[in-house]
């Protein structure tokens, strides 16, 4: 059971009414994480504020997105994000079976994403602090300085959410992820 109830647009506080809007717009309903996260402006406008830059000035595609997002969901594991970025996956592309062996750590499908998601895997499991070879595989598959510094931004939206989830206990409101 959560441990805040979920605001609709109309419930939520006036500063978080746009917000939540938008994002109803976006997936076409108030997703559980979202009207939980409206509780606080701030919260909202800061999970929206790194989205907007990401999308604004973020360099990766929609797959490697939602690839990172897996991963990390996977590490911490966080089932609403692993469900949340299981149907945006399918959405940007990704097979079923592939979403699968991002989360289990197993992307023989495309080596130099494997050295990106090796890469997410060791900052999201060490606070932060990731191997030099792993760093180094992923300089050596082509991924650039400037895109290994965007994957931070990336893995620390995505532990904000997989915080959040935990901490308030969303419940779950979209069909859950397979099983490994």
């Amino acid at each position: 059971m959560p441990r805040i109830p979920v605001h609709s647009v109309h419930t939520a506080p006036e500063l978080s009414r746009d917000g939540l809007k938008t994002l109803e717009a976006k997936f076409g309903k108030v997703l559980n994480i979202h009207g939980e996260m409206a509780h606080s402006p701030a919260v909202l406008q800061a999970y929206l504020g790194i989205q907007q830059a990401i999308a604004d000035e973020g360099t990766f595609d929609a797959p490697t997105r939602e690839a990172i997002a897996l991963a990390v969901a996977n590490v911490d594991e966080c089932s609403y994000c692993q469900a949340a970025h299981t149907a945006g996956g399918k959405a940007a592309g990704l097979s079923g079976e592939q979403m699968v062996a991002v989360r289990a750590g197993r992307v023989d499908f495309d080596p130099k994403l494997s050295a990106l998601l090796d890469l997410a895997r060791d900052y999201t499991g060490n606070i932060g602090t990731v191997d030099d070879a792993k760093w180094q595989a992923a300089v050596d598959a082509g991924w650039t300085d400037a895109q290994l510094t965007e994957l931070s931004v990336h893995v620390t939206l995505n532990l904000f959410t997989n915080y959040f989830n935990h901490y308030v206990k969303t419940d779950l409101d979209l069909p859950a992820a397979p099983p490994l």
